[in-house]
């Protein structure tokens, strides 16, 4: 006999201000589902997971819960400010008598357990709050993305402690082949209507796309005007195949190509092909090392990246795949070996820890402050068409960027990053917090763009559909280039060892906490001291950054006052200087007191 569902949400409806999210939502959930949530950015997920877990009520409804279950949730951005050290933010779930079991979840997530959530890393602060989610044993457990600054080897664990997990878990998340292992039913926010199917992820686009046949048929029957919401969906949704076939296509080509390249680059007649390189190379990379203090980062790492070339750069947290890609483009300089760069690069670099959206100014503003045409990468857009690209609606275009939800601040990044000229395109982690059509409009740019283009990233599909080869870090100072997709770089590591990536990982969380107890014994006092007042520093020169930033948008300013607008450009030049150096000198000394603690 089947049993009732352990919560209901029934004929809810909420809005905020003229904005509906929902109206008559019916939702249920049975103890075991394992639910994906899936809606584009700005659709309600997060909302609606708040409004499952008692953060926020209804305007109208009725909730049911079953009496005595317990539900959980993990926020996209937990606050952990006010715990001394990560161990003790999970331990603030359980009861002393318990405390083993948060031990137990701190080793099995590999989690640096006595750092201060401070010094942690986003991949540390999100271990920890999965880990405070998880250790109460609720009955539903909410998840927003997860997988976000995960490396895979966590990803695996995550999901298989959610396989092994008795209760139901409602996760979002833009990780497709993480959506696929882990979920076997699926809730589609669309245009403020929740839609069931009890099937997982895997099933979703071909359930998609028949839910969008019926409503355009039923539309046509009742010779209805079809919306021109409904019609643009119905378009993206039908020649999603398509693509993702013309996708497959080029990637093949890209790959024979690196193939060959690579070859060529370690064959005895170099000599011949000399010139032929020179005129496309991109980077060329000689017996790279790198360390900070006794920890190897890199070491005698050689490539040559040619024009077209589209590398994906994978590994471990704390492998040092950021380190890399700064010795690459010369943002960083090697202890020994050397780069060689390029002429006529024209660099575009997207990291999501460095773009800044100013929050008063529109989408509009935010792309084009005077006029109504932005050049985006040699033609010119209009920039309603434009944002309409990045799946932007007309109407939000004189929207304030602080009204936009964290996925569409994103993606509003993306489009700012992806307008520059460039021939040259450098991405950290770009597809945090996007939703399934915003990374879909990513790889056709991608695999559209002319140039060369870097990747960090820990998505294992959207590596697979964009990148002609990989650099894997294994944790160790080792790197080496693999031709082919993610997947087939993770299938040789696991013939190989037995494993992906847990094993770097676990061996550098033990090396790191075995031996806290000589925290900082082998720093000078001075060194000590720098990693007190550096964060201090840092922010202080962040706010004296946004404040000549802020002064400098005026523009009125340069006409008016240019002896003015001149001294603040130079020392808003020389603060930047001045903040990366202090943020390297603080990183050199934390990855030495790392290195000491073994």
């Amino acid at each position: 006999m089947a049993q009732p569902p352990i919560y209901t949400l029934k004929n809810v409806a909420l809005s905020f201000g003229n904005h509906h999210l929902f109206s008559d939502a019916e939702v249920y959930i049975n103890l075991g589902d394992k639910i994906s949530l899936i809606g584009r950015n700005g659709s309600g997920k997060s909302t609606l997971m708040k409004l499952i877990c008692g953060l926020i009520e209804p305007d109208s409804g009725e909730v049911f819960i079953q009496p005595g279950v317990k539900i959980s949730y993990m926020p996209q951005d937990p606050d952990l400010s006010k715990f001394a050290t990560l161990r003790d933010a999970v331990l603030s779930i359980v009861d002393k008598t318990e405390e083993y079991k948060a031990d137990i979840l701190i080793e099995k997530l590999l989690i640096l357990g006595e750092q201060s959530p401070e010094k942690a890393s986003g991949g540390e602060k999100r271990k920890a709050s999965l880990a405070m989610a998880l250790v109460g044993e609720p009955d539903v457990l909410l998840l927003d993305e997860p997988t976000n600054h995960l490396d895979i080897a966590t990803i695996e664990i995550l999901e298989e402690i959610i396989k092994a997990f008795r209760g139901a878990v409602v996760t979002i998340s833009h990780d497709r082949t993480f959506l696929k292992n882990i979920s076997d039913t699926t809730f589609w926010l669309d245009r403020g209507i929740i839609r069931r199917n009890n099937k997982g992820f895997a099933n979703f686009e071909e359930w998609q796309e028949q839910v969008i046949d019926a409503e355009l048929k039923e539309q046509d029957r009742l010779n209805k005007k079809i919306s021109e919401e409904t019609e643009w969906l119905h378009k993206g949704v039908t020649a999603r195949r398509r693509r993702n076939m013309g996708r497959l296509r080029k990637l093949k080509e890209l790959r024979t190509m690196r193939r060959e390249q690579i070859k060529q680059a370690g064959s005895v007649n170099m000599e011949a092909e000399v010139a032929d390189f020179r005129s496309k190379l991109v980077v060329q990379a000689k017996n790279l090392c790198k360390s900070f203090g006794e920890r190897k980062i890199l070491e005698n790492f050689s490539t040559r990246i040619i024009r077209g070339n589209k590398i994906g750069v994978v590994g471990p947290n704390g492998s040092g795949k950021t380190t890399l890609i700064k010795l690459l483009t010369g943002r960083l300089t090697p202890d020994s070996g050397f780069v060689r760069i390029g002429k006529n690069l024209e660099e575009a670099y997207f990291d999501q820890n460095r773009c800044s959206l100013d929050p008063k100014k529109t989408l509009w503003q935010t792309l084009c402050n005077e006029g109504d045409h932005i050049m985006v990468r040699g033609n010119w857009r209009h920039v309603i068409a434009y944002l309409k690209d990045f799946l932007f609606k007309p109407e939000q275009a004189h929207m304030p960027v602080s009204a936009l939800s964290g996925g569409e601040k994103n993606r509003l990044m993306l489009a700012v990053a992806l307008a520059q000229e460039s021939n040259f395109l450098v991405l950290d982690e770009p597809t945090n917090d996007l939703d399934m059509d915003t990374l879909d409009m990513l790889q056709d740019v991608l695999m559209e763009y002319q140039g060369t283009i870097i990747i960090i990233s820990h998505d294992r599909d959207f590596l697979d559909n964009v990148v002609s080869s990989v650099i894997y870090l294994a944790g160790d100072g080792t790197a080496e280039e693999y031709v082919g997709s993610y997947s087939d770089l993770l299938e040789k590591i696991k013939h190989k060892t037995g494993n992906v990536e847990a094993k770097p990982v676990a061996k550098e969380k033990k090396e790191i906490e075995s031996s806290q107890k000589n925290k900082t014994a082998k720093l000078s006092y001075h060194q000590k001291r720098l990693l007190e007042v550096l964060p201090d520093e840092i922010e202080a020169l962040e706010k004296e950054i946004a404040f000549i930033e802020e002064k400098l948008s005026d523009s009125s300013l340069y006409l008016e006052n240019l002896p003015e607008f001149e001294k603040l450009t130079a020392s808003l030049t020389k603060k930047k200087e001045q903040k990366e150096e202090k943020e390297n000198s603080w990183l050199e000394i934390q990855l030495l007191q790392d290195e000491f603690e073994v």
